[in-house]
């Protein structure tokens, strides 16, 4: 008898909640509907298309503004650059071309080596 005091307490437990969530959903579908009537479609159209305008402005002088600072501070002289590391490797004694070159024959050998067994 207990057992089914406690099935029929849980029974109308479980109908008060299908109560409220169906309560909640119709003040949810009130809502979204009144806001979809509240919204204006073309208006927030003309936003979005406004705002992706004026960023693509934004985006070019931003792009003017790096170029100018790029020209002012001398950032694309790369082989100005070049040249002042060879000059340096120079002054130090090291043959970068040469030090490449070495070190290729050296793989090359351990290359050939390894396909022939010997490693």
């Amino acid at each position: 008898m207990r057992t089914q005091l406690q099935a029929i307490s849980l029974r109308i437990q479980t109908v008060r909640t299908n109560e409220q969530m169906m309560q909640s959903m119709k003040g949810a579908t009130r809502i979204l509907g009144s806001m979809n009537r509240q919204m204006n479609l073309p208006q927030l159209q003309r936003i979005a298309m406004e705002f992706e305008r004026e960023n693509e402005m934004m985006d070019q002088r931003q792009e003017m503004m790096d170029d100018a600072i790029d020209d002012a501070m001398g950032v694309d002289d790369e082989a100005e650059g070049d040249e002042v590391v060879e000059q340096v490797l120079e002054e130090i004694g090291v043959d970068l071309r040469q030090a490449v070159s070495l070190h290729a024959i050296s793989d090359e050998r351990e290359l050939s080596g390894v396909l022939r067994g010997r490693y």
